[in-house]
């Protein structure tokens, strides 16, 4: 029997990702094969057409976590039409930040940047945390915005 991941990559060499991308993100996936192809999709749309790297990393340890992580965090729960890919974006990381997760924050601060939220919107989310979840974790996400900014900035120079 195929593992699942073995499967996965049939599924999406054999032409399912082409058709998955060409269906709007609201068709719901019924088997896990086509959730996960979904997610694979929304990572490239948000990640100018890359694939995510701590999602690929996480797969070469915890294959079923990053499985779980593309077919419904990604597929099922991103890949909703509720929330325009902005909106959803800036939930992330503010959502983020107030946890103190700065690395995933970093994340979707990219994507975020990526779909069109400019960097005085996502100073202004570190503005808005500071009442619910405090200084210091407003603090810590100031910096990896910073970082992030630098980065992306000299990527453009170079």
């Amino acid at each position: 029997m195929l593992s699942f991941s073995t499967r996965r990559k049939s599924v999406l060499t054999g032409g399912a990702l082409i058709a998955s991308a060409l269906l709007p993100f609201t068709v719901q996936a019924t088997t896990t094969e086509a959730r996960s192809a979904r997610g694979a999709e929304m990572i490239r749309h948000l990640n100018n057409g890359e694939a995510q790297p701590n999602l690929e990393a996480m797969r070469e340890e915890f294959p079923f976590l990053a499985e779980a992580t593309e077919a419904y965090a990604l597929g099922d729960v991103w890949g909703r039409d509720v929330l325009d890919n902005r909106t959803r974006q800036l939930a992330a990381v503010a959502a983020m930040a107030a946890l103190g997760e700065t690395g995933l924050m970093r994340v979707h601060a990219g994507y975020a940047l990526n779909v069109g939220v400019t960097e005085e919107e996502l100073k202004e989310i570190v503005y808005m945390i500071t009442v619910p979840a405090g200084f210091p974790r407003a603090i810590a996400a100031s910096q990896a915005l910073s970082e992030l900014f630098s980065e992306r900035r000299s990527s453009v120079v170079e």
